[in-house]
This record gives C-alpha cells, structure tokens and sequence, in this order.
C-alpha cells in the first residue's frame, strides 16, 4: 500500500452509543415487547453492522429472546416459570419475592444480538421482551450498539 492511500481518510463510521429504555410494567409478572424501541435506536444510531447488547439492571427482571406472533406463547412462558418457582414456596430468602429472583435468573439478564443491514438481526417470528416478575415497577433497559 502506498503511503498515500496509507493516508486517505477513511468514511466517518457511527460511534459506539449507549441508551438507557425506561420501562413501565402494569403487573407482577408482564412481558413487553421491546423490539421496535430497540430497532428505532438502531436506525437512529446509523448502524449498518455490529452488536447489540442488551442488559436488565435488576435482580427480579429479565430479558428474553423468543416468539412474537402468538400472545399465548408469553402466557404459557409465565406458567411454566412458575411450576418451576411457585410464588409461595418455602424460600430461605423470604421477603415475598423470591420467586422473581430465581426466574429472572432462569431467563437471564443480558443478551447479545446481531445487526445487519441496520436492522436486529432476527428469526422471522422473533422479538425481544423486557421480563418482569416482581411489578408493576419502572425499570431500565440498558442497551449498548457497537458498530463493526
């Protein structure tokens, strides 16, 4: 390469941007659909290419991955984290919400998606969704997109 080119500016890429989603839940147990929230901020960033992380900062909330086109899908979810962790079990951490905790740990906090083509990278029927399970409350959603 030739000194020259060595030098040629090179085409301003978006920065690296973190945003913080502020969150309403109606219920002790809710499922939001972040998806187009999260989508908007890629548009808007300019992002053609790169991450998205996602990252509940609670310890009784969660962020999931999974099917958005069948609403009874996000019930049967809830049903099934809670055959798994009653919320009246006998818990050594007993402060009424122990069974938030071990959901959200079920489910997990943080999350890594693909973008391309300015777009989350998704399966057809997929979306993402802010998990609450000790609401209603207002929560954080942080999101950090990093561009390739």
């Amino acid at each position: 390469m030739s000194e020259e080119a060595a030098k040629a500016p090179t085409p301003d890429k978006p920065k690296n941007q973190r945003h913080t989603l502020h969150i309403e839940t109606n219920s002790r147990v809710e499922f939001k659909d972040v998806t187009s929230q999260i989508e908007r901020l890629i548009e808007k960033s300019g992002i053609e290419s790169g991450q998205c992380h996602v990252f509940v900062p609670h310890t009784s909330a969660a962020i999931l991955i999974n099917e958005n086109y069948d609403p009874g899908l996000r019930q049967d979810i809830a049903d099934f984290l809670k055959q798994l962790a009653p919320p009246n079990a006998d818990y050594q951490h007993n402060d009424g919400n122990c069974d938030s905790h071990l959901k959200a740990v079920l489910i997990g906090a943080t999350k890594t998606l693909l973008i391309e083509n300015g777009r989350l990278l998704l399966g057809r029927w997929q979306g993402v969704y802010f998990c609450e399970f000790d609401g209603p409350r207002r929560r954080d959603l942080h999101i950090k997109l990093v561009s390739d």
